[in-house]
């Protein structure tokens, strides 16, 4: 099934996970968790897949900062007894998440992974949310009465 938060990406989604063999589901989100497109989950797992592999961006950037030159972030793959999880970058903002069985090729799916977000990057990026002032706040210089 399809996620109805951005339409217009399902398909590619979709189309991932159909292209892959052994792929089960496939997830765009934005880095810090927000799903945007997902196909072969329920809304409900969807909301899970984003919150896990936001985690493991994060702490594959985390790493990355520690222990490399920069914070940037390939891919990050978790080989489970069953089924595998690639977490990759697609684009400013963006994290692309594919789960597949454990018999998948991990070359070719972190290839077509590659290949989807060079194909689609500018449509799969995600602007950086900035803080909004609450409702009802004064203005700098208002006395409140």
């Amino acid at each position: 099934m399809a996620g109805d938060e951005a339409p217009d990406l399902n398909w590619l989604l979709a189309g991932l996970v159909e292209k892959v063999p052994h792929a089960r589901s496939a997830l765009l989100l934005s880095t810090d968790g927000i799903k945007k497109a997902y196909s072969g989950l329920d809304a409900d797992q969807a909301d899970q897949l984003s919150a896990i592999a936001s985690g493991m961006f994060s702490l594959a950037r985390s790493a990355g900062a520690q222990f490399g030159s920069t914070p940037g972030v390939r891919q990050v793959v978790a080989e489970l007894d069953d089924t595998m999880l690639f977490v990759s970058t697609a684009g400013s903002g963006a994290v692309l998440a594919v789960a597949t069985d454990r018999e998948a090729d991990a070359g070719l799916v972190g290839y077509e992974m590659s290949v989807l977000v060079k194909s689609v990057r500018p449509a799969l990026e995600t602007p950086v949310r900035r803080p909004v002032a609450p409702s009802g706040a004064v203005a700098s210089g208002d006395a409140a009465l």
